[in-house]
């Protein structure tokens, strides 16, 4: 991805996120260049890989437990630290692995025998956790969403470049089977020219998504486990998100605000986004993209709207259409249409969830002046139905557990320095459209994406 003088290189994103002050800002800077381009640990075939853990919330533990399966499955990993600035979070997971337990991530990167790091905090500090580690030659398994602003996706591309670290973006949902069958339908020409993309990602609930529980006696004053490094954890620090008072309920329950989460895009579409773009023929950047919705039912204090829907344009002439609320569980089918076919990749529309097939639909329609009685022919013409008949057909589809797949592919990318299947690039394409969709949505207007200055417009950008 070419660079470009309207926006932050990697140098100037490493002095803004360094410790505050300018002589240790410089420091840091200096200190990034030094590491930059660490090889780190080389791998042999039956070595153990050593992965430490950056954010013991609900997603950290959930992930760290799967690797830790996968360990003990097939010896290919272990945990050997944990992370977390919440002192309660950090000492139960530690104790849980028997591994040691830091309130600061820095010192968990300098472990010497770490090889990799999951990184599962707020979104607000992904770009920064995942550009240290790779500096200390680290691979990264980055959790969803990829980052929170566009210029950190980039900087994660061009340091994934020039680090060659391994980077898989923690969306599970893009190892299933699901979208590599998908992809080869299209490709073999079974739904002809690509024209439309949809899904949706529905919730419902009394509580209201993401008011997740709050520990009433944590916090900066709180003493032994009740202590939370409030401070480390809003990053202001490092300019990631603005200095304030503790909140309860911005660190419990941060999905709901603009500081630190884009909501519904961020945290859901990110689980649709990406694995369309591995059903593309390659991954893309929007050329448009628009948004709507709002706070319409959850009018408890939060920023990010209960309902959010997103409409974006690509240059080869498609469109994706998603629909999301967190006040109705009603999905839309995840389906690829195209001019001669239409594939439904997810009939019951939860990405997330395994299905036993996709279907692949022919597009039928009858022949002007054809005489009556005569079935419906399909669009894709007389070689379209030679090659795939007229009726639906059906591609079985393994039953894998995606979460096991998507590890096990970033192990393996690991030893062989593979591209995984959710790289920094195809990672990029899919937060680029979803950060223009926030962004649409809070300044009320639509968007046009400059791949080549990688910034967004209120204008057409000509090829």
């Amino acid at each position: 991805m070419p660079a470009s003088n309207d926006s932050l290189d990697r140098r100037d994103f490493l002095k803004t996120v360094g410790v505050a002050g300018a002589t240790l800002g410089a420091a840091r800077s200096a200190w990034a260049a030094k590491s930059s381009g660490k090889t780190g640990r080389v791998i042999g075939a039956n070595d153990r890989i050593n992965v430490g853990v950056i954010g013991c919330g609900g997603r950290g533990p959930y992930v760290a437990n799967y690797f830790a399966r996968v360990g003990r499955e097939n010896n290919a990993c272990q945990i050997v630290a944990v992370c977390d600035v919440y002192e309660k979070r950090k000492r139960e997971q530690a104790e849980h692995f028997k591994v040691k337990g830091y309130l600061d991530y820095r010192e968990l990167l300098a472990q010497p025998d770490l090889d990799a790091v999951i990184v599962a905090t707020p979104d607000h500090w992904h770009a920064k956790m995942a550009l240290d580690a790779m500096d200390q030659g680290k691979d990264v398994y980055l959790e969803k969403p990829m980052v929170h602003t566009n210029d950190e996706a980039r900087l994660l591309v061009n340091t994934v470049k020039e680090t060659k670290r391994v980077l898989q973006v923690g969306s599970q949902t893009t190892s299933a089977d699901i979208w590599w069958k998908a992809k080869k339908a299209i490709a073999d020409g079974m739904i002809g020219q690509m024209l439309m993309s949809q899904g949706s990602y529905h919730r419902n609930s009394f509580e209201g998504e993401w008011n997740w529980d709050i520990d009433k006696d944590a916090g900066p004053e709180g003493k032994g486990d009740n202590f939370i490094d409030w401070n480390m954890w809003l990053g202001s620090a490092f300019k990631l998100a603005p200095r304030r008072p503790f909140d309860a309920d911005r660190f419990f329950r941060f999905r709901k605000y603009w500081d630190y989460s884009g909501g519904i895009a961020t945290d859901l579409f990110y689980h649709v986004v990406a694995p369309l773009n591995i059903c593309w023929d390659a991954p893309q950047f929007p050329t448009k993209v628009m948004a709507t919705g709002g706070i319409y039912v959850y009018k408890d204090g939060r920023e990010v709207p209960d309902t959010f829907h997103l409409l974006a344009e690509y240059a080869k002439g498609h469109s994706l259409v998603l629909s999301s609320s967190m006040a109705n569980d009603q999905h839309i089918p995840g389906t690829i249409r195209g001019h001669a076919g239409t594939i439904v990749m997810v009939d019951h529309g939860q990405f997330e969830r395994m299905v036993p097939h996709i279907t692949v639909i022919p597009q039928l329609a009858n022949k002007p002046g054809a005489p009556r009685g005569t079935p419906p022919q399909p669009i894709g013409g007389d070689e379209y139905a030679a090659k795939f008949g007229t009726k639906e057909i059906q591609i079985p589809i393994d039953q894998k557990d995606p979460m096991i797949a998507h590890i096990e592919n970033f192990l393996a990318c690991m030893r062989t320095r593979e591209k995984p299947h959710l790289d920094a690039e195809t990672g990029a394409r899919a937060m680029v459209v979803i950060n223009l969709a926030v962004q649409s949505y809070r300044e009320g207007r639509t968007l046009y994406w400059d791949e080549k200055k990688w910034k967004s417009s209120d204008k057409p950008v000509k090829a």
